[in-house]
């Protein structure tokens, strides 16, 4: 009997991540689309439904021709193009299989660890859209995340989570810096946070922004969605541990409790604040908990997460609430307050509540530059971001422009876009 030299992938663990992969899809269709499309007023809830979704295609098609090579390739190390991007051997999934890549998973397909970074990927650069909600062009928002997919998330992936990265802690023991990101609180959240911060501010507010009330057409869309983004989460976080074992677990148990302690903070703040806590409260709540806690989640013990929740609740209700309208700024459904705010915070956390018990592979980075290292990646992340977001906006304003026309806006982007409407009365 001849035996096989190609090591296999454990079976439950291939299964889980192929499952956490489906999860991280719902998250963007329908759970991002419902929860975006609720908070938006009528008119424009297509232009969300369609963006969500033609993103979601344009991250997985890229993802597959260069994108996954760019970020988890390695042929690149050792010349400055190494810095940015991982390399070039896996153009079109080229070299992936029912094997392992031990670098990244022992015990998943490589396959398997394509399509599941492939749904972040694509979810990535549709979080950014909420800043801009309800007054940028379909064809600036593809042009721009195309762009922007490739310029930002690529370089920011690769450094952290790359096998020849520069801050990659755990994958990579000659990094430069030690960073640790179990889930994506610096690739995902950070990334996409930061950005929508500069590009709601490049593209300006919706017309009537302060004038008149905007309040949105369907709070009842929009829990739904908070549903589905909450559920869908545990495989972004729990999917991270690549195998079905005591840290995904962990991650499980970090991100329930994360998300339902900052729901219930920031309706406390808010009714502290306000008089009321919203239904709005309650949603922007858990989510921040769920962005603010997936840096952690696999690397710290259930009270942190406790104690991270409490902060996203607290911290990411003040940025929309109280740091929004002193500068002014329209984004539109707070993503860098929930996301931009809640990634930063959770990725200092990660530093600094790293548990050893909780991830024996994470705690050997404690006393080892963790701290420094961290906010090395966060301090390189935070400056590309705005960079590549304002010279990519600048230039997608040069060649299709950013905003449809006054009329267009007033109409609505379903039409203006699509010609279309979310709902037909009639």
């Amino acid at each position: 009997m001849l035996i096989s030299a190609t090591p296999a992938p454990n079976t439950a663990d291939n299964v889980w991540v192929l499952i956490s992969t489906a999860l991280v899809l719902m998250m963007c269709i329908p759970g991002l689309f419902l929860f975006y499309g609720g908070l938006v007023r009528g008119k424009n809830v297509l232009s969300v439904a369609a963006q969500c979704l033609a993103l979601t295609a344009m991250g997985i098609l890229m993802w597959w021709a260069f994108g996954y090579s760019f970020v988890f390739g390695k042929n690149f190390s050792g010349g400055f193009l190494g810095h940015i991007f991982g390399g070039s051997e896996h153009l079109g999934f080229a070299g992936l299989s029912f094997a392992p890549d031990t670098a990244y998973a022992a015990g998943i397909s490589s396959a398997t660890f394509a399509l599941f970074q492939a749904m972040f990927a694509a979810i990535t650069p549709a979080l950014i859209i909420g800043a801009v909600a309800e007054r940028m062009k379909f064809s600036a928002v593809m042009l721009f995340s195309f762009l922007w997919t490739i310029g930002v998330y690529y370089p920011v992936a690769h450094a952290v989570w790359g096998a020849t990265g520069d801050f990659a802690g755990l994958a990579n023991e000659g990094a430069a810096f030690k960073a640790a990101d179990f889930a994506g609180g610096i690739v995902v959240h950070m990334t996409s946070g930061w950005s929508a911060l500069l590009l709601c501010v490049l593209v300006g507010p919706r017309a009537g922004f302060g004038k008149r009330p905007m309040p949105p057409h369907s709070m009842v869309l929009c829990v739904l969605g908070t549903g589905l983004l909450w559920a869908g989460w545990y495989g972004f976080n729990a999917g991270s541990a690549l195998a079905a074992d005591g840290v995904a677990i962990q991650a499980f148990l970090t991100t329930t409790l994360g998300a339902a302690t900052a729901t219930l903070a920031w309706a406390l703040v808010e009714k502290l604040h306000r008089g009321k806590p919203s239904v709005l409260g309650l949603c922007s709540g858990a989510i921040a908990g769920l962005a603010t806690v997936t840096n952690a989640a696999g690397f710290v013990s259930g009270t942190s997460a406790v104690l991270i929740g409490a902060l996203a609740g607290l911290l990411s209700y003040a940025a929309c609430s109280l740091l929004k309208p002193k500068f002014g700024y329209d984004d539109a459904l707070d993503t860098f307050g929930v996301h931009g705010v809640g990634g930063t915070i959770g990725a200092l956390a990660t530093a600094l509540l790293m548990d050893a018990e909780a991830n024996a592979a994470g705690g050997k980075l404690i006393g080892h530059g963790l701290i420094g290292g961290q906010l090395a990646a966060m301090l390189a992340c935070i400056l590309l971001s705005l960079a590549g977001t304002w010279v990519l906006a600048k230039l997608v304003d040069r060649l299709v422009g950013l905003r449809p026309s006054e009329e267009e806006e007033a109409q609505g982007l379903d039409i203006a876009d699509h010609g279309e409407e979310g709902y037909n009365h009639g």
